[in-house]
């Protein structure tokens, strides 16, 4: 049985490891960035004229514009809130020099009205509660500084069909 990557070169099969080793590391890396308020990781993963929807008529456009939301007194109260990005592994998919990921985000805050609980090894907490979950979806471009995100949508997972639409486009890719 003969596989698509049977007509590829070890370079280019090499070289596709390394794309998807790069896009995995630069999404990865948004959780510990929005949750600590690194304005230098947008302005390094995004194109110079990257653009963001978060939904909602939320939307940036430029790195310079989408770093300076970490900064704002909102972002910056809910770090301080405690604020936690948890993200799925992202499914990329390579199409020469451009890519398309999608990856699930839950954003979690401490559950402060819980009563705490003891858990063997671990201590007591009262817990957290997943404020949200939603999907992304990741259009990049390699660039000679490396792979760029030009646009990033986000959506939440509501039950909503633009959300579901948005994830099997992705996937036809």
């Amino acid at each position: 049985m003969s596989t698509p990557q049977d007509n590829n070169s070890l370079e280019d099969r090499l070289r596709a490891v390394e794309d998807r080793l790069a896009i995995y590391h630069l999404i990865a890396s948004h959780p510990p960035a929005a949750d600590t308020g690194n304005d230098s990781y947008y302005r390094d993963a995004f194109a110079a004229d990257g653009k963001i929807d978060l939904g909602g008529g939320k939307a940036k456009s430029g790195n310079q514009e989408i770093a300076a939301v970490v900064k704002t007194p909102e972002h910056q109260a809910a770090i301080a809130a405690g604020l936690c990005h948890f993200a799925g592994l992202p499914r990329v998919e390579l199409s020469g020099d451009t890519a398309v990921a999608i990856s699930y985000l839950q954003v979690l805050t401490p559950n402060r009205d819980a009563a705490p609980a003891e858990l063997s090894g671990h201590g007591s907490s009262s817990g957290y509660r997943i404020h949200r979950l939603g999907a992304n979806r990741w259009d990049l471009t390699r660039t000679e500084a490396g792979w760029k995100v030009t646009q990033r949508a986000y959506r939440m997972l509501d039950g909503n069909t633009d959300t579901v639409e948005m994830l099997r486009q992705a996937q036809a890719k």
